[in-house]
């Protein structure tokens, strides 16, 4: 049996603001923040731990789960000509009781 190899992470401020682009606000993400979960578009390239540091450095809150999609883009055509949305990723983070971000600070 090998032994996994647990490497410490550590996220930056700078490394953070660059996995989490954005907070995603629809129907579906308002919805599911009555449940102390929180949905952000994230780095195609981050894993869930770095994402999980990353939400902690920047809102200063406990993380307890973190889950991730890709979501794959729509082949869209108009007025003849088929093009594609482009591919992203997308985190749920799932928050400690008593933890909340407040997503309508930065408008």
């Amino acid at each position: 049996m090998s032994k996994k190899n647990n490497k410490k992470f550590d996220v930056t401020l700078n490394k953070a603001k660059s996995i989490i682009y954005s907070p995603m606000v629809t129907e579906k993400s308002t919805m599911i923040s009555q449940f102390n979960q929180f949905c952000f578009k994230v780095d195609t390239n981050s894993n869930a731990t770095e994402i999980k540091l990353a939400i902690q450095k920047l809102f200063k809150v406990k993380v307890n789960k973190v889950n991730i999609v890709n979501v794959l883009g729509k082949t869209k055509t108009f007025k003849g000509t088929i093009g594609k949305r482009p591919n992203f990723k997308k985190a749920i983070v799932t928050l400690a009781q008593d933890n909340t971000i407040d997503l309508s600070s930065g408008i």
